[in-house]
């Protein structure tokens, strides 16, 4: 236990670093593409600078989550600090998605109305951007374990290809002497950015609405409790996610009337497959030995009012 408890701690000291590296280059590159395309008159680099300030706020949100997430659970929130980490990756993905429309906004008022462009400048900052992002993507890829700092990750990954397009644009203005092709650019950056930001908010809003989590099936998860010896029925089945990783389950299980001594091997079975299959570690399992009457949501008998119908819990962390 303290040997993990040392391996989180340092964990979280390097993602610090990491991020405390990420945001320091990218507020210098903001104040450097911010002002190359101002004097470039380029809305591809513009529209890369204020990109990069989502970046920024993206990367210190994730920093305030991981310090969040480290935080011990305590009286008030006994779940601790985990879905901090969501609710940052919830905002920095629909931050990206509102920058991505307004850029395709501008992008379509300068098709009808062109710009000229200055395509030298251009590449000469987005090939500075392409070499900065692309080192912080990598960083990032290294500490990305969850979809805080994943949703950060995409951030940096997706300005590297955009801002490459941007040098593939410049050098296209150069060639051609086409300044059309800086606004068409941008609508392919700002739609590259929408798409990939909509999994992010897909993602985040189901573990904040406590959805099923992605990729597990609850049918799936019944039939195999119900294997286990001693079950008559599994019911009442909830199955989400406390953070972005950390599954939990709650449910009722119907068992023989045997004393609550006698079902601790069916609860030590139960936890193990749930553990091993299915990975999840937080469980709140609810015996019983009397049918509901509804199933799902389990309406206590009326027989059981006088007392016929025992809960034996058993829970686990």
């Amino acid at each position: 236990m303290h040997h993990d408890a040392r391996q989180a701690g340092k964990s979280a000291r390097r993602t610090t670093l990491v991020l405390r590296i990420s945001m320091a280059a990218t507020l210098a590159y903001i104040v450097v593409t911010l002002v190359a395309g101002m004097r470039a008159h380029s809305l591809a680099l513009l529209s890369e600078s204020g990109h990069n300030v989502s970046d920024f706020l993206a990367l210190l949100l994730s920093f305030a989550a991981v310090y969040f997430q480290s935080r011990p659970a305590d009286h008030s929130r006994t779940f601790g600090y985990q879905r901090a980490g969501v609710i940052a990756a919830f905002i920095n993905a629909a931050t990206l998605i509102a920058i991505s429309v307004l850029i395709g906004v501008e992008a379509v008022h300068r098709l009808s109305l062109p710009v000229q462009v200055q395509p030298k400048i251009m590449m000469i900052v987005a090939g500075a951007g392409v070499a900065m992002n692309g080192a912080i993507a990598g960083l990032l890829w290294g500490v990305a374990r969850d979809v805080n700092l994943r949703s950060a990750f995409l951030h940096m990954a997706g300005d590297t290809f955009s801002t490459a397009a941007v040098i593939a644009g410049g050098a296209g203005i150069l060639v051609t002497g086409q300044n059309w092709i800086d606004p068409v650019l941008s609508l392919l950056i700002a739609a590259f950015i929408f798409w990939s930001s909509i999994g992010i908010v897909r993602e985040t809003l189901n573990i904040l609405l406590e959805g099923t989590p992605r990729g597990v099936s609850l049918p799936q998860i019944r039939s195999v409790m119900e294997a286990v010896e001693g079950v008559v029925n599994v019911h009442d089945l909830h199955v989400w996610c406390l953070g972005s990783y950390t599954r939990a389950l709650a449910c009722h299980v119907t068992i023989a009337d045997i004393p609550p001594s006698e079902s601790v091997c069916i609860l030590a079975s139960l936890n193990d497959v749930l553990r091993g299959q299915f990975d999840i570690n937080h469980t709140t399992i609810q015996f019983e030995h009397i049918g509901c009457e509804a199933l799902e949501g389990c309406v206590t008998p009326p027989e059981a009012m006088a007392g016929g119908h025992e809960h034996h819990h058993g829970h686990t962390h």
